[in-house]
This record gives C-alpha cells, structure tokens and sequence, in this order.
C-alpha cells in the first residue's frame, strides 16, 4: 500500500505573527515555523498502517524553501520518502491553488506506483479553513472521509471513526481515498535519535510548478480568490494589577473581578 501525507510548514503559533506589508500575506520566512502540529497527528496514523501491514509512506509538502522543514520533520518521526514543491510563483496561494498543486503532485507520485491513501490533518494552524482535503480528493475525484478519530485499512477500503458531539459514526470508503484526521485520533511520535539519523538518509524530492504540470498563473495572489485586505497587529499584553492585602485583600479580589465583569 502506498500513502501519502500532506503537510503543511506554519509559523509557530508561540511566536509573533508578522505580515508582509506590500500584500498582507503572512511572513513565512522572517519567522520561525515548524510542522503544523495538527498534521502530525495524520504521520502518526501513517506510520501506525504501515507498521500494521506492508505500506510506504511519503510526505509531501507545498511552501517555500524554509517549508522543508516540515518534511525533515515527517522523515524523523518515521516517513519513507518526502516531496517538496516549491516555486517562488505559490506565494499567496489560497486553498484552491494549494489544493491544485497537492493534486498534481500527487498525480505524479503516482506515477511510480498507485497512492492508496491521501491523509491530511484536520486543519492547518496557521489558516485553520479545514477545506483543502475536500477540494483534493474533488480534484483527483476520490471518496473523502473527514474528521477521523481512527483510521483502519482492510479489503480494499478505509473505515473512520468519527466522533461527534452527540454521536459517534463509523464511515467507510473505498479505496483510494482522502481522509483527514482530528488531534483526538493519536498521539503523534517523538522522533528518535535513531529516527533523526536515519532520516538524513532518506530521499527527499524538490519539484518546481512546471515539475508538477501547473501554470504560475494559476496559483499566487494573482489568482487567488481570497485576499486580507487589512490586519491588526494585537496590542501588547498590559502589566497586571496587584491586589496588596492589609487585611480587606479579599474585598478588594472580588472588587476587580466584579469591575472586570468576570463574576
């Protein structure tokens, strides 16, 4: 079997967010970022089918240069092989461009050998939109199951586990398919030492647009078909009151809280 993961480098949300002034785009490369925390959570249930039974597993990513970081990331946790896209025409790509870049390199990945399975995180916690594995699995036209809390594979077919607020369901799909997974589903791998070594080892594929089949002018701001036309910076954190107690501390407590309005 033959899965693939798609991951996503974003900003460390710890960090303060900063943004280009010329188009309002975030600054992915004046700021550190790291593997979305979210997508690890779709490696770790990778790694669990491939330890379960005979798969490999590639990790592919779209971004800038600094994005294959996220790439070395899913190699040190366990991943066979990584796919990095990058091309200076993506900056500003919206969902629709994203997912149209993840389809076409999937296509080729497939090239050598038929994906059985596209895992995708829940979300991206830079953008948070949770739409591109729907508009993946449309453009590569699959059968998608979402929000898995658990991913089995047998038979010819996926079987999730989704648990909502008032029910749990059990989907089922065949195969091949897009699947994205909660941050409930595992809890994603640390890497190893041994992981860490191995991973300097394993091959990791650079492809530019025109690699991939896809126009410069279908993706970029240009094409995008959502745009922040404004953004505010939050305004530093204010130093904390000091309740000094000389006998009333505890009037005084109740007195902010209830000028704060939090009782």
């Amino acid at each position: 079997m033959k899965i693939v993961v798609c991951v996503k480098y974003v900003p460390d949300a710890t960090a303060d967010r900063t943004f280009d002034p010329g188009d309002n785009t975030v600054d992915r490369v004046n700021v550190p970022g790291l593997l979305s925390e979210l997508d690890e959570h779709a490696i770790e249930a990778a790694l669990t089918l491939a330890e379960a039974g005979d798969a490999e597993v590639t990790a592919l990513a779209v971004g800038p240069p600094d994005a294959a970081a996220a790439v070395k990331k899913a190699l040190q946790m366990g991943v066979d092989a990584g796919v990095h896209v990058a091309d200076d025409a993506v900056h500003g790509s919206d969902a629709v461009a994203t997912s149209l870049v993840l389809a076409k390199a999937l296509a080729k990945i497939g090239e050598e050998g038929p994906v059985d399975l596209v895992l995708c995180g829940m979300a991206s916690t830079d953008g948070g939109m949770s739409v591109v594995p729907a508009m993946l699995a449309e453009r590569l036209d699959l059968p998608q199951v979402t929000f898995a809390a658990s991913v089995e594979v047998g038979e010819g077919g996926v079987r999730i586990r989704r648990d909502g607020e008032t029910a749990t369901e059990i989907v089922e799909a065949s195969l091949p398919a897009v699947v994205s997974v909660t941050d409930q589903a595992n809890e994603p791998r640390y890497p190893s030492f041994k992981g860490i070594m191995a991973a300097k080892k394993k091959p990791v594929q650079t492809w530019s647009l025109s690699d991939v089949g896809v126009d410069p002018g279908e993706v970029g701001l240009g094409a995008a078909r959502t745009a922040v036309a404004s953004y505010t910076q939050r305004p530093p954190r204010q130093q904390g009151t000091v309740v000094t107690d000389d006998g009333d501390g505890g009037r005084a407590l109740v007195g902010f809280l209830a000028e704060q309005k939090f009782v």
